[in-house]
């Protein structure tokens, strides 16, 4: 794609964001109130708004016959369609795909939840995330005629090619490198990939504004992984490591790990490692609702179990801690909202790691406010591009060289 043909895209994709913010804030407006409301030329206005009326993006309203003055053919009023899914979050887990759909207003008006084993292949989690998002439209009604863009996490230490690193993985056969290029291909859109855990931490910062100058998350779902605010700003790192709480050595005699490593925090504190604990310490657990009912009848051996877990997960934390100081630590996964014992044992052993530091503020260990969402969230934040926690990253929607040249031609 020359320069020229770039410049212009951006130029457009910004007159386009002008006016569905415009619309956004207030409602439905004539051809010539927005263009006194964006500053575009009739022609040019003209020009935005029937490829966003082509797309999908808005719809024609009404007209204003009830309160035109004069004679003179009533002229159209335009507005956002509440049904065009504008932004796609995408979170790749090791056992799940999870979906949420934001519309012009960034709000969430579709989101699901597919599952699958651990060790299929990329090619058949792409075909399981297809499925889910057609499914979500033909049940909701939600279309993506007018997707502005696409964000995805995935498990593992991924680098993106929009931070100038090559992708990464650890294992070959289920290797996340393509995805981008699938989801472009498919939507016709600028894709963002990032580590899933990171964009979680991101999603989780964002909820608290006033608490993300300084904050270290970790996740415990199907995997373990971490994400680092410092200084205010999401941290990747020099090669997009940076948080891989999950395979920080816990027990130097531990099950071996996915990565190679033996005794990572990962085969201690995800999910699939707290249930087989709980299985081999003599508990009838399958699944982590039987976790939560254990949690209610005060199981000895399963409470246990947690506040080992715990106590591993503080320890990993308390290195991380005494390393960057932050101000408070989050600690989120399904596991943490149905067994809170779990996070209790964390932040005591995590004051004991930190008792030589002396300080008025101390650390505050929390469970994280979102859910299994939070990793889509996430990507679709960094998609929005809004928040200060992204100073040190690219602009996602420059990336308009992940397009198709069909679509670029059409921005």
């Amino acid at each position: 794609m020359s320069s020229t043909t770039g410049v212009h895209a951006l130029v457009r994709r910004t007159h386009e964001e002008r006016v569905l913010a415009a619309l956004r804030a207030h409602g439905a407006l004539s051809r010539g109130e927005l263009a006194k409301r964006v500053g575009l030329s009739r022609t040019t206005l003209s020009e935005i708004t029937a490829n966003l009326l082509r797309r999908g993006a808005i719809i024609v309203a009404d007209t204003d016959a009830a309160t035109r003055a004069g004679s003179g053919r009533p002229a159209e009023r335009l507005a956002l369609d509440p049904a065009s899914g504008q932004f796609l979050g995408v979170d790749f887990g090791h056992r799940r795909v999870h979906v949420v759909v934001a519309d012009a207003s960034h709000e969430v008006i579709a989101q699901g939840l597919e599952r699958y084993a651990d060790d299929t292949p990329w090619t058949d989690r792409l075909t399981r995330a297809f499925e889910l998002i057609d499914r979500l439209s033909r049940d909701t009604g939600v279309h993506f005629g007018a997707l502005q863009s696409v964000g995805i996490g995935v498990p593992g230490p991924y680098t993106s090619a929009r931070q100038g690193f090559p992708a990464v993985s650890w294992k070959k056969q289920l290797s996340p490198e393509g995805v981008d290029t699938a989801f472009s291909e498919r939507f016709g859109a600028p894709v963002v990939v990032d580590n899933n855990t990171r964009l979680a931490a991101l999603a989780e910062a964002i909820q608290r504004p006033d608490a993300v100058e300084n904050l270290i998350y970790l996740r415990l779902s199907d995997g373990v992984g971490g994400g680092l605010v410092v200084n205010g700003r999401l941290v990747a790192g020099s090669r997009g490591f940076a948080g891989e709480l999950g395979h920080v050595t816990a027990d130097p005699t531990g099950a071996p790990c996915r990565c190679g490593k033996r005794g990572c925090l990962e085969t201690i504190a995800s999910v699939s490692a707290v249930l087989r604990a709980c299985r081999e310490a003599g508990a009838d657990i399958e699944t982590l609702d039987d976790i939560a009912t254990a949690v209610r009848k005060g199981d000895p051996v399963v409470d246990a179990v947690l506040r080992t877990v715990g106590a591993a997960v503080g320890r990993v934390l308390g290195a991380a801690a005494m390393t960057l100081n932050p101000r408070e630590v989050v600690i989120g996964g399904e596991i943490v909202h149905v067994a809170p014992v779990l996070v209790e044992q964390a932040a005591a052993t995590l004051r004991y790691e930190l008792y030589s530091i002396p300080s008025d503020q101390p650390h505050i260990v929390r469970a994280a406010q979102l859910r299994d969402s939070d990793g889509a969230l996430g990507a679709i934040a960094a998609i929005f591009h809004q928040s200060p926690l992204l100073a040190g990253y690219p602009d996602p929607t420059s990336s308009v060289e992940h397009a198709p040249q069909q679509q670029r031609s059409a921005l």
